[in-house]
């Protein structure tokens, strides 16, 4: 099976009840695990993804709950994509978004297909788009859903992030990752290149739009507060850790999250990435209960003692 190029992505939402209605009960994400940030453990932290929770798919959603909300710019992860299984699948979204009252832009041409922008309740932004098939793909698509399984989000397709100087991203990205450039195009009058890693799992991209006349953007509710590309084991987490340390780069070390090691970075233009382990220890467990206060807390073992503590803050 292939491996993915993104692993996950992380956004900011200002309640989780409804984060949990809008990702699994109108987009029919599965659901994964209730828990909290382990680097504050006042906050919730939802995983959302396919019925497996594999990297690829997985979406995670934090809580916050008094935080300012987001100041739009550049220097920008911007929009997250996920891929449905045909342009039909375009067609069955825009009508399912305007039921439930969705902010969406219509269906669009981009990049050579098609796209259906959206937000959720806080503005996070979205999209859905065609699959990008490819022999040895696999999907598992959450078939408990009222999304028809034809029409279930599959996994990510894309990032699509603002920067001021989008050739400094590029060399980057180029000198810690195994990319390779497969479009440039313009976009609304914004230059776009294309990223990719041969054979990624749904041919997921990382699109970088330059923007140099916008301010900088400024982190709140609303946000993608990081993505994570994905490092196939330890051994080429350490590889990467070695070049951002001989790049000089501000990085945090690697984090034991329990279901996979990490490190974060910032990129030259100041983009949050998080390289996390494709090894997960998810343990996913079925979920049977349907309302979100009903769903037990999950904690790492690490965490256990402070359960009474951290459930007094949550609840």
């Amino acid at each position: 099976m292939a491996s993915p190029f993104i692993h996950h992505i992380s956004v900011i939402n200002r309640d989780s009840r409804q984060s949990f209605e809008f990702y699994h009960s109108i987009l029919g994400l599965d659901f994964l695990l209730k828990t909290v940030n382990q680097d504050d453990l006042e906050m919730y932290h939802l995983f959302f993804g396919d019925t497996t929770g594999r990297p690829g798919t997985e979406y995670s959603v934090f809580e916050m709950k008094n935080g300012p909300q987001k100041k739009y710019g550049t220097n920008s992860l911007d929009r997250t994509v996920f891929a449905v299984p045909s342009e039909d699948s375009l067609t069955y979204w825009e009508q399912r978004l305007q039921q439930f009252d969705v902010f969406h832009c219509g269906i669009e041409n981009y990049n050579d297909t098609k796209i259906l922008r959206f937000e959720d309740q806080d503005g996070v932004q979205l999209g859905f788009t065609p699959i990008k098939r490819q022999e040895g793909d696999v999907y598992y698509p959450n078939t408990k859903s009222d999304v028809p399984e034809e029409h279930a989000i599959l996994g990510i397709d894309s990032i699509h992030c603002f920067v001021r100087y989008r050739e400094a991203s590029v060399r980057s990205f180029q000198q810690l990752f195994d990319v390779k450039i497969i479009n440039e195009f313009e976009d609304n009058g914004h230059n776009v290149t294309v990223l990719t890693q041969e054979g990624a799992l749904f041919q997921q991209q990382v699109h970088l739009h330059e923007d140099r006349t916008r301010e900088l953007e400024v982190m709140g509710v609303g946000a993608i507060q990081h993505v994570a590309l994905n490092a196939k084991s330890y051994s080429e987490l350490l590889e990467i850790e070695e070049k951002i340390i001989n790049k000089n780069m501000r990085y945090s070390g690697i984090k034991d999250r329990e279901f996979f090691q990490s490190l974060y970075y910032r990129e030259p233009n100041t983009l949050l990435i998080e390289v996390a382990t494709e090894q997960i220890q998810f343990g996913k467990k079925p979920i049977t209960e349907t309302t979100f206060d009903n769903i037990p807390l999950y904690l790492p073992d690490f965490l256990e003692e402070k359960r009474s503590f951290i459930e007094s803050k949550l609840f």
